[in-house]
Formats: structure tokens, sequence, C-alpha cells
């Protein structure tokens, strides 16, 4: 039986997926790899036939990120599992590293890394994501912010079966909706070096996570309905239900902002025009707050001088 897991998503991709599966096979020695083809309408089926050494599942329904995550769970054999997608690429040995933290702390769910961003089709940035890594009870940290960029994380199939599988309803989200309900129950470990670069989608790549409006509505729908209901939430004082509502409006509304100025610099008024509207809908006191925050705006601006020029 294997004990790392690795399951590469793709959905009609075909030259990015065989670098996707070299980066794994790096990552971890003995790790068995795990391809979900999500009902791809090109030659995805052939380019995994030619790959040795891969389990390969063929999706006839599109189901989504999360969807075929989901059948790549219960297609998989091994205790940790990692979740990839087709476009990064994870650091050598990476995975085996993260297998050996793991397994010496017997309670934690995970052990997540830091990514290396890359902007659209930039060069990769100077940063790393998080620069600062929580680790122990992060629960209530979580609620504020998703700090776990997602393939760099290694959790336990026996956790997971605790909490159930990935939310097929918030595609986007479903990797922190999964992060939050873990760390409710079991502490997260950090391993504070870059694990994989993660190419992050831009304003006009047509991803589901590229529209910033959209992923705000739906995370804050999940953190109203869901993460505050919670049981340990359910059960907190009502002081900190409101400090973790108001930690993650400062988030989603600095989230939009930055969205909102990266489709402005993409010619994409009306994108960016609905990510304010947005924001001043759902959290106006954060969206009017935030800007005005000196700390925070200068976060911004850090961030906008690591775009890369939009090329036309």
């Amino acid at each position: 039986m294997p004990k790392v897991s690795i399951i590469i998503t793709t959905h009609s991709r075909p030259r990015l997926l065989p670098r996707a599966v070299e980066s794994a096979r790096r990552s971890g020695r003995e790790a068995e790899i795990v391809v979900v083809d999500d009902a791809s309408t090109d030659e995805t089926r052939e380019v995994c036939r030619t790959l040795s050494g891969v389990r390969y599942v063929r999706l006839e329904r599109n189901r989504g990120v999360a969807g075929a995550r989901n059948v790549g769970i219960l297609a998989s054999a091994g205790e940790f599992l990692n979740f990839f997608d087709d476009d990064d690429e994870r650091q050598p040995d990476s995975l085996d590293a993260q297998a050996e933290r793991l397994e010496s702390e017997p309670r934690a769910a995970l052990v997540y890394g830091q990514a290396l961003v890359i902007e659209g089709l930039g060069a990769e940035a100077e940063r790393v994501y998080p620069s600062d890594c929580p680790q122990g009870d992060v629960f209530w940290e979580l609620l504020g912010q998703n700090f776990i960029p997602g393939g760099s994380v290694l959790f336990r199939r026996s956790c997971l079966m605790r909490v159930g599988l990935l939310d097929e309803s918030v595609p986007g989200l479903d990797d922190w909706d999964l992060w939050v309900r873990l760390a409710e129950r079991f502490p997260v470990v950090a391993w504070e070096r870059p694990v994989y670069r993660w190419r992050r989608s831009s304003p006009g790549s047509g991803q589901g996570s590229s529209s910033g409006a959209r992923m705000v509505r739906m995370a804050v729908r999940q953190f109203r309905e869901r993460w505050v209901r919670l049981g340990r939430a359910a059960a907190a004082p009502r002081s900190a239900r409101r400090a973790a509502w108001h930690a993650f409006s400062d988030g989603m509304a600095r989230h939009l902002i930055w969205e909102t100025v990266r489709a402005q610099a993409e010619g994409r008024t009306l994108q960016a025009a609905e990510n304010m509207l947005t924001g001043l809908r759902l959290l106006p006191s954060a969206t009017l707050r935030v800007p005005f925050d000196r700390r925070r705006a200068r976060a911004v601006l850090t961030r906008l001088r690591e775009v890369p020029p939009t090329r036309h």
C-alpha cells in the first residue's frame, strides 16, 4: 500500500499534464499518482496512456475540480493525500519531507508548506506565500483568511473521513472549506519551506477562481451558513464570532480591492466594477475601511509591483 497518493485533476490541458506528473514523481519517491481526467474533450486520454506508472481515471461528465478530487480520493489508496493541479510544479522530495513531518505529529490532520507564486503568465514572483505560517490550533485564524496554499498540503485520509469529502457546491473554495473543517477538530503543522510553484489565475483566464466577486459571494455565504455553525464556533462566545467576522471581512475586502486593480489593469472595467459593488454590498464597512489603512495599502501596492505588464 502506498503511503502517499498524489491526486492530479486535469481538463483539456494535455500539454501541461506531463510536466505536472513528472514533478509529482520527483516530489515523492514511492508515491501513487492518480490522474483524474474531468471529461476532457481533446487528446488528454491519449496523452495519459503514454504516462507510465500513473493510475488514470476518466469522468464522462464534467464535475469540476472538487468533484474530480473526490473521485481521486476514492480511487487512491494512500493514507496521506495531496491535491495537485495540472499547471503546478512540485519541488523535488517535498512530499517525502512533508510525509516524515506528518508522521512525527500523529495528532495533526495536515502539514502545509509555502508556495512560489507565479502571477498569470509572468515570471515567478520573488515572494513566497504565506510569509508567516501559523500552526497548531489555527481554526479561528482560518476562519479569517485562507493562508494555506492548496497544492502545498499533505493530509491524512483518516482525518478526512471524520469530516467528509470536499464540498462540490463551493467550487474554488472547496479546499479552504476542507481546511476549516479539519482545523476545527485537529492540529495543523506548517513546513516553512516552498514546496511547489503555484500559477495564480488572472482576471481574464476564465477559471472559476478568476472572478473575485463570485468567490467572495460564495465565501460570505459559506462563512455565515456553515463555518460559524460548526461546533466550536457555535459554542464560542459571540465576541469570538464577531472577531472572526471582522477578520474575514477585512480579508475579503482586501481581496476584492486587489482583484479590482488587476481587472482594471487588464482593461476589464465591468469585472472591476462588479468586484467593488460586491464589496460595498456585502462588506460595506471593511471595503470602505481597508483603503485608508496605511499598512494594508502598502501591501496592495507591493503586490501591484509584482504583477507583470499585460501583453495585448
